[in-house]
């Protein structure tokens, strides 16, 4: 790379006490562009992994394909993008992820990015510290936290960009509640089965696709007084839903959101969604119904579908932001007085 990454240690205070005891500390990869000079002031793209992703994995090598940061400095070299900053933010738990929310069980991790992240990142250094110069992107629940971030935090953040992020809940989380459901069953409910998960070596697919089931009902129905500090949104008899709880996750749905933040959606610079048309978690017809809601509600964004699944699609960040330049192209960094 022509850019420089550092290994930062930030310290995210909103996550002091969490109900998990996850680390407060975090390890953040910043990337700084060629000929960082700390008299001008630069963009900065947040990055949001998806499910079970750290901020660190972010910057793993593939012999293949390049990384997160490689491709964001290819962009900046080939002059598709202004110079900018990087940043992967984590949202890591217990639970293998937050959905980037604030939650009574895994903590608040929408204040760690917003607030204490951000605010951590515009100190230390040179950044265009206003709504436009921040975008938010991730991919599947990175995707899914940038979609919220754009609702409930427009002041800090004004570029959006959610690649697969988790849409129309009946199609992308029931099937997956019907199929994985038993794993956790087998081991007596979600708290026996969590201390189970973490004695596996080596952890089998099937056991992340359990976790994931309590990671999300932490992030859309918690209950630090239950069994993991969740209410899970099934009867742990029969299997069947338990409405009063599958409630609670439809009212953190995307596509159930947009009118009631169409402001805030409609005071961004930009809103950017895709996803494959085969995805395997059938996120795309989420996007589909989405990009109908959007227009409805007269909010101005980019819908694109692409021939492909739900995985190895880092690539589409190439595309994404191609419509962030053209934001920032107006904020090229300027050397001050």
């Amino acid at each position: 790379m022509r850019g420089v990454l550092r290994i930062e240690r930030v310290a995210h205070p909103s996550l002091a006490g969490n109900w998990l005891g996850d680390p407060v500390e975090r390890i953040i990869p910043v990337y700084l562009p060629p000929n960082y000079d700390p008299a001008r002031r630069y963009p900065v793209v947040y990055w949001l992994a998806g499910y079970s992703g750290t901020a660190l994995s972010r910057t793993n090598v593939s012999g293949f394909e390049p990384n997160l940061f490689e491709r964001f400095d290819r962009l900046i070299d080939r002059g598709a993008i202004p110079p900018a900053l990087l940043v992967a933010a984590d949202g890591f738990t217990r639970y293998g992820g937050s959905q980037y929310l604030d939650s009574p069980t895994t903590g608040r991790y929408q204040d760690a990015i917003a607030v204490d992240l951000v605010s951590w990142v515009d100190r230390q250094f040179a950044t265009v510290a206003t709504r436009e110069g921040r975008a938010i992107a991730g991919h599947s629940s990175g995707g899914y936290g940038a979609l919220l971030m754009g609702m409930q935090r427009p002041e800090t953040f004004g570029l959006v960009i959610s690649h697969s992020g988790d849409a129309y809940f009946e199609f992308c989380y029931l099937p997956d509640i019907a199929k994985h459901q038993h794993v956790i069953a087998r081991q007596g409910g979600p708290a026996q089965f969590v201390e189970w998960f973490w004695a596996q070596d080596p952890v089998r697919s099937d056991a992340v696709a359990g976790l994931n089931l309590i990671a999300m009902a932490a992030a859309y129905s918690p209950n630090p007084s239950a069994p993991a500090g969740v209410d899970l949104p099934w009867d742990e008899e029969t299997g069947t839903l338990r409405e009063d709880v599958w409630l609670r996750w439809l009212r953190h749905d995307p596509v159930r959101l947009v009118h009631r933040h169409a402001d805030a959606l409609r005071s961004l610079s930009l809103l950017y969604l895709d996803c494959g048309n085969r995805d395997e978690y059938n996120l795309h017809y989420g996007a589909r119904l989405l990009a109908r809601r959007l227009r409805e509600a007269g909010v101005p964004h980019v819908h694109e579908e692409y021939d492909g699944g739900h995985s190895g699609v880092t690539y589409r960040i190439e595309r994404s932001l191609q419509y962030v330049a053209d934001v920032w192209r107006s904020l090229q960094p300027k050397r001050e007085p």
